[in-house]
């Protein structure tokens, strides 16, 4: 079990980014908590990020988030969905993800403070109950799976720009690559192309823009048995 987590305060914003994960040999999903806040508003990603595509892969869907259903059912009043938001951001999130931006108050960051104990307990009780995995072509296909979302994250994370604005673009890509995401370099070989080759520019380099492709949403895209119902084509 692997934990990253970087903590920036530099008055007036505050920033955390944290991520768990396990050894290739399970196929856990990936703990995620991400906030960025000011005095006017605390924006927050906090989730249990699916190792595999859930649209697809329905028994890991079952495995996984059928019975944590209920947190979200919990808090999806209490921090509400944050509005518009991208198929590309959603690439890796799961049924149960939060996505918020709210006033920061003591009551709210109460909330937001329930909130990640409950999930991060979710998360920790998930790898009390998992299984080691004996077979060497699952461990293998695990193991791309953290090395996809790491390069993606590596390469798309959100809270990158606001990094490089408080400590420099140099310190801010080790920040992420050699640290938080450091399994990018000893995970696996592939680049950010050779996983999400739509990215490619003509010249071979990666296209920065982001929500470049897919749908926009701007409520949340999941009922509450966790079914995806999609969302409106992005303008």
């Amino acid at each position: 079990m692997i934990h990253k987590a970087i903590l920036i305060m530099h008055m007036p914003m505050q920033v955390l980014d944290f991520a768990a994960f396990s050894e290739p040999e399970y196929d856990l999903p990936i703990f995620c908590a991400n906030a960025f806040t000011t005095p006017a508003q605390s924006i927050v990603v906090l989730d249990l990020n699916p190792l595999y595509d859930i649209t697809e892969d329905r028994d890991y869907k079952d495995k996984y988030y059928r019975n944590l259903m209920p947190l979200i059912q919990k808090y999806s009043e209490l921090l509400p969905w944050g509005g518009k938001i991208t198929s590309e951001s959603l690439r890796f999130f799961s049924p149960i993800v939060i996505w918020t931006i709210f006033e920061p108050t003591e009551r709210n960051h109460h909330v937001l403070y329930s909130a990640l104990m409950d999930y991060y307990k979710a998360w920790l009780q998930l790898t009390d109950q998992a299984a080691e995995e004996n077979d060497k072509t699952k461990v293998v296909r695990n193991r791309e799976a953290q090395h996809r979302y790491l390069t993606w994250r590596a390469e798309k994370d959100p809270g990158f720009p606001l990094l490089k604005k408080l400590i420099g673009e140099s310190y801010a890509k080790d920040l992420v690559t050699e640290f938080l995401f450091e399994g990018v370099h000893s995970l696996g070989s592939k680049s950010f192309l050779d996983y999400f080759p739509e990215y490619a520019r003509d010249d071979g380099t990666v296209n920065k823009k982001r929500s470049m492709i897919g749908k926009s949403f701007e409520a949340r895209p999941w009922d509450a048995t966790g079914e995806f119902i999609g969302g409106k084509d992005a303008e």
